[in-house]
This record gives structure tokens, C-alpha cells and sequence, in this order.
């Protein structure tokens, strides 16, 4: 008796009052967090389930403090039209990139580290200086390379030379006959291996969905960039299922385990879309494209996303602009706005980066594991308000611990659906021992806690939009800890840290379980070397603010980059 809890309605909550709790995380045993999403089946939520995110029907203009309907999209932007060719939009999101000379670089051997640009293998093979044939065989060597290291250093789960050769060949034949079929011809994108992309089966990093589960076509964001041009190197490794945060994977014996982080290889690369951050980050892929549930798990229902990741916020743009658009399913069900990117090239965009309003919740934005990371986004922001002119507004966000509580029973109870028929068919000790315990909790929601977590995303939503009247961004620290270190052990058995986990997921889940666009920027590092990212969130169909904030973040931490001890320039 006496455990009851009874929630206000949402409307009646004083967000101001609302108390930061710090949130800590005992591992191995389920104490903490873990034992507290039993208080869902104690607790009076007076919002009724919202299982899918719903958002106000609306396009806001940058400068209106009112959340309410607008007919027009945020100054500065170029609409794209999402019925269109991929190509096409790829065309319209190069219009938007500001002036670049590949050329002025190409010739500089003391300049200091740099990723190569899409634009700059573009002009390389328009100059003829390299064929997407020449990279594909630079590109196979490294991969010969990888078959060698020891200890090994897996990126690619599936590969196949040959339909790689085949695919440069055809690039390099485009462009000799002057036809290239975008910005995006010849170059090289690695697929997570959950996305399906032929002639690669799809195991989720496992050893057996491929068996149940034959890849008949290319996934749309695929084909998309197939239409333009894009080169498939193959699958990229990933934690398995995308049931973790760190990328580990103990599966395929010698050759193929755990991908570790190109700049410190005896750290994680983090996940669960390990093999495509470390495949970009080492220089092999201008772009990949990864999944993010927040946590983040293949065939996640209502929260996991296909998104692209890249070395540079326009290369970003590029791929983006080829892969968006909502299935006509969504488009009944969401209502989007237009779909648009800032227009970097215009004389007006800087005044545009200077209307943007972030919002930061202090105490959380702090808690982090070392305060390497909240000093390096602390001073991005100061020099966002001093270059730019852009106002910071501290906000509060209510019931955080709620949030990863939802999103954990969301995330949890939508895969386990999807994998609890393969499970009884035999599958379950196939799986690695994280996933297996990963699935005992899950097993342990109930169907009232889903419907309980489908209440609280609403409450949560509307926090947000609350605060969207206010601020145009909310920026956090992209995780609260950097690159953690593999233990040894884990290479062979795999590793169940949920301290590690809660640190890397903790400014995540908003945007996977609210359906925000987000985005994280490189900062710059910590006392180590390790990197550090800034997490943009934007509101509902919001991606061309946070482009934009995040091409200025870019510029501002624009030091020499620090060259991972991974890294290879297949282009030159």
C-alpha cells in the first residue's frame, strides 16, 4: 500500500520547478535505473499513449516566438522536392554549399590533416588526377590489410571485390564518356549491416539472420544513392542487432570481431553503427549510412532512423538531400513540412546563423563524465554567441529519468517482438551473451508498461514544444563519456557495462524516442585525444537549422584536426 504515484497532467506542470536528478547507474546488477522501471507499474500517467510521435501540423519561421501554424519555411533555405529524382536534390543541396576550390589543395603536401571532401574526389576525377577504378583498388589493398592486423580490426562484415571492381568500372566509364550521374558518382559509402544493400546479405552483425531473413532489393535510402552514382563498399560491422552502445561483437572468429576506434585502437568506436563511423573516420568512405534507436536496436518500430554520417557537415547535406522522404504512410501520419537545407552560399546566411536561440539545461549538460567534455562544448557555445550573435537560454526540461525509462521500454518491447519469433525457433543461443541478457530484461516489460512508456513520450513531447516556443536548437554534449577503453576479455565473450551504457546514451534518446532531427559535431578532444561532439537537436522538421548551426560549429572548431592513428588517403 502507499506506492502509488499520481503524475499532474502535463499542462499543469511548472517546467521551472521542475528538479535535475542525476542519474546513477550500478553495474552489474540490476539496482538503480534497472530496478526503477518497475515504478511505471506504480505510477498515474493521465496522458493517453502516444505510439508514434505526433507533432503540431506546422513550418516556423526562425524569428516567431509563437508555436503556431506558418506558412512559410525558415529564411535562408532552398525547398527540395521530395517526389523528385535523387539526383536532382543532390544538385539543388550543391547549390546551397559554399565556394570551394578543390584544385588550390590538391598540390599541397604540407597542409595540415584534413578528410577529403566529396567535391574534392569529384574534381579529382573530372581533372582526371585519379578514376573511381584507381581508389577501388586502394580501397581493396587496405581492406587485404585489415585480413592481416593483428590484432584484428574488422570494418566490413561483407565484401565482395569483385562487385566493387564492377561498380568503379562502370563510375569510371561514366566519366570518361562525360556522363556522371551526380555530385555523387564514384563515391565510396559503406552500409551498416541492419540496411540492407545487394549483393550482401543482411545479418544485423549476427551469425544467422540471413538465413531467415534473404535481402531481395536494396533498402530506399539505398537505391536512392544507387541512382546517383555512390559506390557500395559492402556491410559495416555493428554491435550485434544494434543491441548496444559500444560496438562490440564477438561473432565471425578471427577476422571479424569488434571494430575498434581509428583514432585510439584500443577504445571502442561506440554504436551501435560501429563499423560505419570507423570506416569514415579512417578515411576508406566519404559517407556510410548508420541506424540510431538511441541505444540503438534493428527493427526498432517507432524510434530507430537511417541517417548518414560523414567527416564534414556538407557532405552530410549531400547524401542527406539524396536519401530524404517520408513513405507515403508517414506523410498521412506525421504531415511533414517541405523538406529544405540552409543555403550556406547566400550573402544572408550568416545573418540567419545569428537569429538562431539555443536552449541549454545547465545540470544536465554538465553531468558528464569528465568535464573535459562540458568545457569543449561550453566554450563552442561562447563562441557561437561571440562570432555569430546566437542567444543562449537556459531551459529546463522535466522528467528526464522518465525519458530514458520510456525509451528503454520502447526500444526494448519493439524489438524483442520482432526477435521473439527466431528466438523460439532456436536462435536465442546463437546470440551473443549481451544481447541474450539485453533480451532477459526486455522480456521482463510488460504490456502495461509500453502503454505506460506511450504516455510519457506524450508528456515529454509536449515539454518539448514548450520549449521549441522558445529556443530554435537544444544543444547537449553528444555523450557523457568519451571512447571507453575494450577490455581484453570482451574481445572473446563480449561485455554488458550498463554504467558505460548510460553514459554514452544520455543525451541521446530525446530525438529517437520524439522523432527530432538531430545532429552531432565534432569539438574538438579531451586530455587524451579523443574526440568530443556537440549534439544539435531541432524542432519537428527542423533539419536545415541544425545543418546551418552545424556548419558554423565546423568552421569555429576549425583547428587542424588531429589524424587518427587509423587512417588512409585512398584518393592520392
Amino acid at each position: 500500500m502507499g506506492k502509488k504515484k499520481v503524475l499532474l497532467p502535463v499542462e499543469n506542470v511548472d517546467m521551472s520547478a521542475a528538479k535535475y536528478e542525476h542519474q546513477v547507474i550500478k553495474a552489474p546488477n540490476l539496482t538503480g535505473f534497472w530496478l526503477k522501471l518497475l515504478l511505471f507499474r506504480h505510477t498515474v500517467i493521465p496522458e493517453t499513449p502516444m505510439f508514434k510521435p505526433e507533432f503540431p501540423p506546422q513550418v516556423v519561421l526562425q524569428s516567431n516566438t509563437n508555436f503556431d501554424l506558418q506558412t512559410e519555411p525558415e529564411p535562408g533555405v532552398i525547398i527540395l522536392e521530395e517526389d523528385g529524382k535523387p539526383e536532382d536534390r543532390v544538385e539543388s543541396a550543391l547549390k546551397c554549399l559554399p565556394h570551394y576550390d578543390p584544385s588550390s589543395l590538391w598540390n599541397v603536401d604540407s597542409a595540415p590533416f584534413r578528410y577529403w571532401k566529396i567535391r574534392d574526389y569529384a574534381h579529382a576525377y573530372r581533372a582526371r588526377l585519379a578514376t573511381p577504378s584507381m581508389v577501388a583498388e586502394h580501397f581493396i589493398s587496405v581492406m587485404e590489410e585489415f585480413r592481416n592486423k593483428k590484432p584484428p580490426a574488422p570494418l566490413l562484415v561483407s565484401f565482395d571485390e569483385e562487385d566493387l571492381r564492377k561498380q568503379a568500372a562502370a563510375s569510371t566509364q561514366r566519366f570518361q564518356e562525360g556522363n556522371p550521374l551526380s555530385i555523387l558518382d564514384g563515391i565510396f559509402v559503406a552500409i551498416k549491416d541492419d540496411i540492407d544493400c545487394l549483393p550482401h546479405p543482411s545479418k544485423g552483425a549476427t551469425i544467422w539472420m540471413h538465413e531467415v531473413r534473404p535481402v531481395e532489393k536494396d533498402a530506399v535510402s539505398v537505391s536512392r544513392l544507387r541512382s546517383c552514382g555512390v559506390i557500395f563498399v559492402g556491410k559495416a560491422n555493428m554491435h550485434e542487432l544494434g543491441m548496444g552502445t559500444t560496438g562490440n561483437n564477438p561473432n565471425y572468429g578471427k577476422f571479424c570481431r569488434t571494430t575498434r576506434n581509428p583514432h585510439a585502437p584500443e577504445r571502442y568506436t561506440g554504436g551501435s553503427s560501429s563499423g560505419p563511423a570507423a570506416i569514415v573516420a579512417s578515411g576508406l568512405c566519404s559517407a556510410a549510412l548508420g541506424t540510431d534507436g538511441g541505444g540503438s536496436l534493428c527493427d526498432s518500430g517507432t524510434v530507430e532512423i537511417i541517417g548518414p554520417i560523414a567527416s564534414t557537415v556538407e557532405d552530410v547535406m549531400l547524401v542527406y538531400a539524396a536519401i530524404l522522404g517520408s513513405s507515403p504512410a508517414d506523410r498521412l501520419c506525421y504531415k511533414p513540412a517541405p523538406p529544405c537545407l540552409p543555403n550556406l552560399s547566400s550573402s544572408e546566411s550568416l545573418n540567419v546563423t545569428g537569429t538562431l536561440r539555443l536552449g541549454k539545461y545547465t545540470q544536465w549538460f554538465n553531468d558528464v563524465y569528465s568535464t573535459d567534455i562540458s568545457d569543449k562544448c561550453e566554450d563552442v557555445l561562447n563562441m557561437l554567441s561571440k562570432n555569430h550573435g546566437c542567444k543562449v537560454t537556459e531551459i529546463i526540461i522535466p522528467e528526464l529519468t522518465e525519458m530514458l525509462d520510456a525509451h528503454i521500454i520502447c526500444i526494448g518491447s519493439e524489438s524483442l517482438s520482432s526477435l521473439n519469433p527466431h528466438c523460439y525457433d532456436g536462435k536465442l543461443s546463437k546470440l551473443t551473451l549481451d544481447t541474450r541478457t539485453n533480451l532477459a530484461l526486455f522480456r521482463s516489460f510488460t504490456a502495461s508498461d509500453y502503454v505506460a512508456a506511450q504516455c510519457m513520450r506524450r508528456r515529454l513531447m509536449y515539454y518539448h514544444m514548450e520549449i521549441f516556443k522558445n529556443v530554435d536548437v537544444i544543444v547537449t554534449p553528444t555523450t557523457g563519456m568519451t571512447a571507453p577503453i575494450i577490455p581484453p576479455s570482451a574481445l572473446k565473450f563480449g561485455e554488458s557495462n550498463l554504467q558505460v551504457s548510460g553514459y554514452l546514451m544520455q543525451f541521446v534518446i530525446a530525438a529517437n524516442l520524439l522523432g527530432l532531427p538531430a545532429i552531432s559535431v565534432p569539438v574538438g578532444y579531451d586530455k587524451q585525444g579523443l574526440p568530443i561532439g556537440l549534439q544539435l537537436i531541432g524542432r519537428p522538421w527542423g533539419e536545415a537549422s541544425i545543418l546551418r548551426l552545424a556548419s558554423a560549429v565546423e568552421e569555429l572548431c576549425g583547428e587542424p584536426k588531429k589524424k587518427p592513428a587509423q587512417f588512409y588517403d585512398i584518393l592520392k
